[in-house]
């Protein structure tokens, strides 16, 4: 049911557009009643949202042997979901909901940012083990560093993010995290900042 769902959605998306796109619309076509989407989504923008950008598994770190190289594969795969024209109908509306709606927000945050953040947190890990890292680095920050800037381009600044840009993003993530890891553990021969 939840697959036949999202493959509705993202079916009624691509005809009709976000805006246009209703629950009743795709419980009907879908041939399930309303309760059942609405136990699984808050919001027409929820059910929107994993249907065109986060329904996919996240992908695994693609351990490249670099802090920079793992964080551009990172965002690359993020940008290909991110730039679709269905994520950038209904990016906007989502985070008017996001918010308005505490709940939804802190079922967002639980959920989707999480699982972001875990995947920043491996990729952190493996820099620190390989040296490329004075020591960790909350995963929150590189994660606002490289997928707040992609968001803030794409759904704010509404520039044309190219592949270009792209690496970019990547090499001043991975600098500002190197940084931030010298900064609160005393790398680059310098003595830890107090947080």
């Amino acid at each position: 049911m939840d697959h036949n769902i999202l493959q509705t959605t993202r079916e009624l998306i691509d005809e009709v557009g976000y805006p246009a796109l209703t629950v009743d619309q795709v419980a009907a076509r879908a041939g399930v009643g309303k309760a059942a989407i609405y136990r699984r989504y808050a919001s027409k923008a929820e059910m929107a949202f994993v249907a065109t950008v986060h329904e996919q598994e996240l992908p695994p770190p693609v351990g490249t042997g670099s802090l920079h190289g793992d964080l551009l594969a990172l965002v690359r795969t993020f940008h290909v979901r991110m730039a679709a024209p269905a994520a950038r109908q209904l990016a906007p509306a989502l985070i008017s909901e996001l918010a308005g709606n505490p709940e939804l927000n802190t079922r967002f945050q639980d959920t989707f940012l999480a699982a972001e953040q875990v995947g920043f947190a491996e990729i952190i890990d493996q820099a620190v083990a390989r040296g490329e890292l004075a020591g960790p680095v909350d995963p929150a920050m590189a994660h606002l560093l490289l997928l707040g800037s992609l968001a803030s381009a794409l759904y704010i600044l509404n520039l044309p993010v190219d592949d270009v840009m792209v690496t970019d993003l990547a090499a001043a993530a991975a600098a500002g995290i190197t940084a931030l890891a010298a900064r609160h553990h005393g790398g680059s021969g310098g003595a830890a900042e107090p947080r």
